[in-house]
């Protein structure tokens, strides 16, 4: 029985454990999503309901907490997706992806508006991006493979083109740059897309 309360004692600490980095992780993508794109320590404590020595005994700094605020994001960004088949029609197949790639964009837009501020001196950060990158380089590889292996030689150039009109950077240029609405900015989108695939499409 003293083997089984141990374990239930661990179990219980580990699991209280999870709750609080999971409320930490939920405080500050909260604030930032309110608009408080630099959330310091004591805010991100203060409104997790826990004390800063807690925040830090949980995460040793900034960046591991960037590490699993970045995981939270990518998993709502996984909860949000829907699979498009690669087996539609190439005009609807650029419909439906630029149509969810608006969606999951508006999803992250205040996390990527907050890493934007602090990725020049966060190595995390900038690999948070890196992971985002990657998440659409695959989706763009499989939703139009028939056309990249059309583009032949340049595939890969074809691959970057689409990637880049895909991701924040060019969404934020449409969205706040250029002052474009959600719909209007989803439709630049897809006339860029759907150009570029054009060059490789059968007539």
């Amino acid at each position: 029985m003293d083997g089984v309360d141990v374990a239930g004692r661990v179990d219980g600490r580990t699991a209280r454990a999870e709750r609080t980095r999971a409320a930490i992780v939920e405080a500050h993508l909260a604030l930032i999503s309110e608009g408080d794109l630099r959330p310091t320590g004591e805010r991100i404590a203060e409104r997790a309901g826990i004390s800063l020595r807690t925040l830090w005994t949980n995460f040793k700094d900034m960046e591991t907490l960037f590490e699993a605020s970045g995981a939270e994001v990518l998993r709502q960004q996984d909860a949000a997706y829907r699979p498009i088949s690669p087996g539609l029609p190439l005009a609807k197949r650029v419909d439906a992806y630029c149509r969810q790639r608006a969606r999951l964009l508006q999803l992250i837009a205040p996390s990527a508006k907050a890493a934007q501020m602090r990725e020049p001196v966060s190595e995390q950060l900038h690999r948070n991006r890196l992971k985002h990158i990657e998440r659409v380089r695959d989706e763009v590889e499989e939703l139009f493979a028939v056309e990249l292996a059309d583009a032949g030689q340049g595939r890969e150039q074809l691959l970057n083109a689409l990637v880049v009109a895909s991701t924040w950077q060019a969404w934020s240029m449409l969205r706040y740059g250029l002052g474009l609405g959600v719909d209007q900015s989803r439709a630049v989108m897809a006339r860029t897309v759907g150009a570029l695939l054009a060059e490789v499409a059968p007539d």
